[in-house]
């Protein structure tokens, strides 16, 4: 058994090298329209095909498919990582339609396609015959979409924000509704009710859903902000090493309580993942905060890239399949039908509200999802291995005929419609090449040039090159650039933050020449010491834009409000934001206000309380830029 595992594992890392190292090819040489998931699942079939009809089945049976693997290691990750790196702004602005199509959406897709594949069976075609409740299996199944594909060609492209955040949005919480209806489903079997279904077990089913879906996202939240409290009041972050290996193992765990409590994993992770970026992140050691980072994306395309090619070796590993070429037609025929009633009727729906609410205020605004934006969701909506890995748990005489079409399905509407997205781009003229100003907190993602300076990728030149000293140069003397004591990121640097948040008439920018001289002599003189220092490790200060005017706060051609978490709105002091003066103006603002009112509690009240410094730069005056 340990030779033929030595051999299954060698079979799989040799794929995965062979799979990224031709993405790589392909980006070298330009061409975007293939992804390297899509390579994945033929490099899987290929070797599968030569393992199938070769002699023996030893290594065979160690490649198969297998559902626990699947949900204990290799989806982690991948949830873990996309809540780690968000882009929080536009997720939350677009979340009522992310919502939407995540509830919903799944609901109508996974009803849809059940009744389809129920009624198909009525009729004695193929002698094929299934209950209601195995067909809304199967529907919960296929509604679980992939985002692995279509994101990663609309990265490429760098398509709109917004097309591009719906749609991540839906298929990273479609898969934790896909899994509630799916059990909610086998539930009812399990209890001898497969005849019995009626409105109330559906009442039912809505409130186990909704009631699992908030209680994952609490335990998410609350495990993220504990780690920011932990991280805050302890000195864990002078063992950078023990603080990456807490960070990573809390995250993970939060995710095996939540299953272990029969909760949604993936939704306690995202929120896990999402809380630590917003408020844990910025008390983290400087390479705690890298070393996060990169492993996360790291583990993320190793997990991404193997579960394809475990899909590919186990469509033809695994020898009890039985596959009806009839029924996996109809079913994908229905699984596009369902999604045309998922897609279509609710972006509908969204466009009339979002109008309807702008008249009410006098306004006229465009469509919030124009024809374009919703033939890019229904082409985006292929299903994914979460599909597969439910699949697994199907019992019952006809249990083998629908894994083998639940798999088939998965990788042809991957092939398909993640081999011609590209192309769909073209024909819907979606809008491309759109870059945001999104700060990289990266000090490495920055090449020498000749010439004495550093280059970033976007394009920008930042700073000089700091003078080695013993071979090396200083992991906190790296990407200063000539504005003062800043990371590459824009992020202040923990011993030169400024005093003030003022940026106009300070005393601070009358000197702002003189000291980013002595800024970048500093720089070139930082030994080795220096990096093995506590202060070198120390967090940066929490990256906080400048805030836009506010109407309600906007005075005579003042500049507006200042972060609030300094404790101060004007030059004048005003008192710091309380929780109830937050909830009354919740209460008593309009809807505009809403998102200003949750971004004032957030940077008002919750990260001064959360954060190392505490609304505080080391030197008594607000931390920030």
């Amino acid at each position: 058994m340990e030779i033929f595992s030595s051999w299954a594992l060698f079979i799989m890392i040799m794929l995965l090298i062979a799979a990224l190292f031709t993405s790589y090819m392909l980006q070298q040489k330009k061409v975007e329209a293939v992804h390297e998931t899509v390579i994945s699942i033929f490099a899987g079939m290929t070797v599968g095909l030569i393992l199938r009809i070769s002699n023996g089945t030893s290594i065979q049976n160690l490649v198969i498919f297998n559902d626990q693997i699947f949900f204990n290691l290799l989806l982690p990750p991948i949830i873990l990582a996309s809540g780690y790196e968000l882009h929080q702004a536009n997720f939350f602005r677009n979340i009522g339609s992310i919502l939407t199509f995540a509830f919903a959406g799944t609901f109508i897709s996974a009803i849809v396609l059940g009744l389809i594949l129920w009624v198909y069976t009525r009729i004695p075609i193929d002698g094929f015959s299934m209950t209601f409740v195995d067909a809304i299996s199967v529907g919960a199944t296929l509604s679980a979409t992939d985002p692995v594909t279509i994101l990663a060609i609309f990265n490429t492209y760098k398509v709109d924000p917004k097309l591009y955040t719906v749609i991540f949005g839906e298929s990273i919480l479609n898969d934790a509704v896909a899994i509630v209806l799916f059990e909610t489903a086998q539930r009812y079997k399990e209890g001898g009710a497969a005849g019995t279904l009626s409105f109330l077990s559906l009442i039912e089913g809505i409130g186990i859903f909704l009631a699992v879906f908030f209680g994952s996202l609490i335990i998410g939240v609350v495990v993220g902000i504990g780690t920011a409290l932990a991280l805050k009041y302890t000195y864990v972050r002078r063992f950078p090493k023990i603080e990456s290996c807490l960070i990573v193992l809390i995250s993970y765990a939060s995710y095996f309580f939540s299953n272990g409590l029969h909760m949604s994993g993936i939704v306690t992770l995202l929120f896990c993942g999402i809380t630590l970026k917003h408020y844990a992140y910025y008390n983290m050691s400087r390479r705690t905060q890298l070393t996060t980072k990169y492993l996360f994306q790291v583990l993320a395309q190793l997990s991404e890239n193997f579960i394809f090619i475990y899909l590919g070796l186990s469509l033809f590993t695994e020898t009890q399949l039985v596959f009806k070429p009839l029924f996996i037609i109809v079913t994908v025929i229905g699984i596009c039908a369902a999604r045309w009633c998922a897609v279509f009727p609710l972006s509908r729906a969204i466009n009339w509200f979002i109008r309807y609410r702008a008249k009410r205020k006098g306004k006229d605004v465009a469509d919030e999802l124009p024809h374009s934006y919703q033939m890019m969701l229904f082409w985006a909506g292929l299903r994914g291995a979460v599909g597969v890995a439910l699949a697994a748990g199907m019992t019952g005489p006809n249990s083998w005929a629908l894994k083998a079409t639940v798999l088939v399905v998965v990788v042809l509407t991957v092939i398909i419609f993640g081999g011609t997205t590209a192309r769909m781009l073209e024909i819907m003229g979606i809008r491309t090449g759109v870059v945001e100003e999104i700060d990289s907190d990266d000090e490495f993602d920055i090449e020498a040039v000749p010439g004495g300076s550093y280059y970033k990728h976007s394009g920008t030149g930042i700073g000089n090159i700091p003078s080695r000293r013993n071979g090396s140069i200083p992991l906190n003397g790296v990407g200063r650039g000539p504005e003062r004591g800043t990371y590459v990121s824009g992020n202040s640097s923990p011993n030169n933050r400024p005093r003030s948040l003022s940026r106009k008439g300070s005393s601070a920018d009358a000197r702002r020449g003189n000291e980013s001289e002595q800024d970048l002599l500093r720089t070139n003189s930082t030994t080795e010491s220096d990096f093995d220092s506590d202060s070198s490790d120390l967090p940066p200060a929490a990256k906080r834009p400048e805030r836009r005017r506010s109407p309600i706060h906007e005075d005579n051609g003042d500049i507006g409000t200042p972060y609030p978490t300094s404790g101060s709105t004007r030059e004048n002091d005003t008192p710091q934001i309380t929780a109830s003066g937050a909830i009354n103006s919740l209460l008593h603002g309009t809807a505009e206000d809403h998102a200003a009112w949750f971004r004032q509690l957030d940077e008002g009240f919750i990260k001064p309380r959360l954060l190392l410094d505490g609304g505080k730069g080391p030197h008594g005056g607000p931390s920030g830029n």
